[in-house]
């Protein structure tokens, strides 16, 4: 161990007489770990988003085994209604709101880009259900009509959305009678009366339901009283497990994009490391000899390289993740038509850390192999 820590102090006193290697050491891990941050940051700002206004006393319904097609009877649903803990609003009727989705298009602004999302039918009370929903301009829809309301947001992104404006849904253009805010998402959300969108694609069952718990502590006797009833094929999750469940496909999909390039980073700052790092062994070959031929054994040299080529991985750590906080965090992305802020974290800085110490590792392994077999001769040939 003395040996181990007076070889890395004279390496670490020696930095400044090598700036040129270690700049390159420093600035490959910088890069690397900058765009890997700032890339999982899509993934966690993603997150963050779809899980903003979940509630634990909400829950979800769907048909046993499927979460997107409308294979929820009916008869089902009304049964749903009657189950207990199920929270009852002002008029004492159960705030259960049946819903149906198709697919509805629209155009952004700026680019013309066609984006595809689900166009929301729903039927019960929707405002008791969603307590942050707020109508902002114009009217709710009437039910048994072809009408729309549409989020500030759809707005702000999509063209053709300003109150008044006709939307055509199945070769009909449905006017927007209404525009609302709902909650912190930043998602453009359509609704229109349920019964009226299932009859004009011809559906006879609902997509999924929502309905309110009396308190959150409700959610295990609802869940056993469908389980117990053989008339039902529902599942019923918190809010949260659902919308993480519904997201889970999209999240993987930005977090392989994000690793698969960061690792692509990675590999290159660490063989500019590897170069470095020999170019450095190289350079104190009589250094590292001498030290052979007074008693100083191979693994204290090995030992100390190592740890010389992970402690310079550690600033380009701090500077990339750094660099992506003040450049990303916070920036507004729209990828698969979906939006949302990134957000650097500190968990995505701690790994950001780990990925720079796992690339000083790497990119000193075979340096530091190399420092610890310099022959004795080398130095005796010197002198």
């Amino acid at each position: 161990m003395r040996q181990f820590l007076g070889i890395l102090a004279v390496n670490l006193a020696g930095v400044g007489q090598r700036l040129g290697a270690v700049l390159t050491i420093v600035v490959g891990v910088t890069c690397a770990v900058g765009v890997l941050v700032s890339m999982l940051a899509i993934g966690t700002g993603a997150r963050r988003q779809e899980l903003a206004d979940a509630r634990d006393d909400r829950v979800i319904v769907t048909h046993s085994g499927a979460r997107f097609q409308g294979s929820i009877p009916k008869d089902e649903a009304t049964t749903l209604r009657d189950m207990p803990g199920i929270r009852k609003n002002a008029k004492g009727e159960p705030i259960v709101v049946f819903n149906t989705l198709v697919p509805f298009e629209a155009r952004r602004r700026v680019t013309d880009k066609r984006i595809f999302f689900p166009l929301i039918g729903v039927s019960g009370d929707l405002p008791a259900l969603v307590p942050e929903f707020r109508l902002t301009e114009g009217r709710m829809f009437r039910r048994g009509l072809h009408e729309l309301i549409a989020s500030n947001t759809c707005v702000r992104q999509f063209s053709g959305f300003e109150l008044g404006a006709g939307r055509p849904v199945h070769g009909v253009d449905w006017p927007i009678v209404g525009l609302f805010d709902q909650g912190q998402g930043q998602q453009c959300v359509v609704y229109t009366d349920a019964d009226v969108l299932m009859s004009t694609f011809g559906s006879n069952a609902y997509t999924r339901l929502g309905a309110m718990l009396e308190s959150p502590g409700s959610f295990e006797p609802l869940r056993a009283a469908v389980q117990s009833n053989p008339s039902l094929h529902l599942d019923v999750q918190r809010e949260r497990e659902a919308v993480e469940q519904d997201f889970k496909p999209l999240n993987a999909l930005l977090n392989f994009i994000s690793y698969f390039v960061g690792s692509i980073m990675a590999i290159g700052a660490t063989l500019g490391a590897v170069n470095s790092l020999y170019a450095i062994v190289d350079a104190r070959r009589r250094e590292l000899a001498t030290l052979r031929a007074i008693g100083f054994r191979a693994a204290p040299i090995i030992a100390s390289v190592l740890c010389e080529s992970i402690l310079l991985a550690l600033p380009g750590a701090l500077l990339g993740g750094a660099l992506a906080w003040i450049l990303f965090n916070g920036l507004a992305a729209s990828p698969f038509g979906f939006s949302f802020n990134l957000a650097v974290t500190p968990d995505l800085a701690v790994i950001g850390v780990v990925w720079a110490l796992a690339m000083g590792f790497v990119g000193g392994l075979l340096p530091a192999l190399r420092a610890g077999r310099v022959p004795v001769t080398t130095a005796l040939r010197a002198t």
